[in-house]
């Protein structure tokens, strides 16, 4: 932290403030891969195409259009075209998103349906995250990282948005927001430095990130 950051006591206090339902979100998100009675294949693709669409994107608007597409299954079955429609107005570059989707949904295709955790190694979601920023168009390492985090593999991981960005500026864990988080090193070396920080203030990386975004929208969403 640097001389000039505001002090990290007002950012503890609000934690402390807010701890339950940040820990009631996160329990949430580890029932996706933890709970096999309640969690889908279809419902975990429902969540990539979720983090496919917020690139550049409203999180709210991008969380209506998935209600949208869920309605009658087109995440899982419809062509771009239909799909296009249904996410139009409410995300950004819907055209190419809607590619993106179906392109995602073709890697994931089995002979049962989807299967996207066979995708997925538990214990090893770095190399999980770049297997997917790899083999996703459309999926950078922000977009991965709150895949795993939404589906409860993401304790360790960072969501570099513009409001985790800020919030590390403005404590000192970062000197300036880069003008892209694109490449890994990049995103790895901020990851890293919003890790020490997180050891610094005593709360776990995945609190830390919805404490940010809290912060900065009001609200604790996903």
């Amino acid at each position: 932290m640097t001389r000039s950051s505001p002090d990290t006591k007002e950012l503890i206090k609000e934690y402390r403030k807010i701890k339950p339902a940040i820990k009631k979100r996160l329990s949430e998100f580890r029932s996706f891969t933890h709970d096999a009675r309640r969690t889908t294949q279809d419902d975990l693709f429902g969540e990539l195409c979720f983090c496919l669409m917020t690139a550049n994107a409203n999180a709210l608007k991008c969380d209506e259009a998935l209600k949208a597409l869920k309605d009658g299954d087109h995440h899982i079955k419809s062509c771009s075209r239909s799909i296009r429609s249904r996410i139009k107005g409410r995300v950004r570059f819907h055209n190419k998103k809607a590619d993106f989707i179906v392109g995602a949904r073709r890697l994931f295709q089995s002979g049962r349906g989807l299967d996207v955790m066979s995708r997925i190694d538990r214990k090893d979601i770095i190399s999980t995250r770049d297997w997917l920023v790899d083999n996703i168009k459309g999926m950078g390492y922000k977009e991965a990282s709150h895949f795993l985090r939404n589906i409860g593999l993401g304790n360790n991981i960072a969501i570099l948005d513009r409001h985790i960005l800020k919030n590390l500026k403005r404590y000192g864990a970062i000197e300036r927001i880069p003008t892209s988080v694109g490449s890994r090193k990049v995103y790895m070396d901020i990851e890293d430095k919003m890790r020490r920080f997180s050891k610094d203030v005593s709360i776990p990386l995945d609190e830390l990130d919805l404490l940010f975004w809290s912060l900065q929208t009001g609200f604790i969403f996903k």
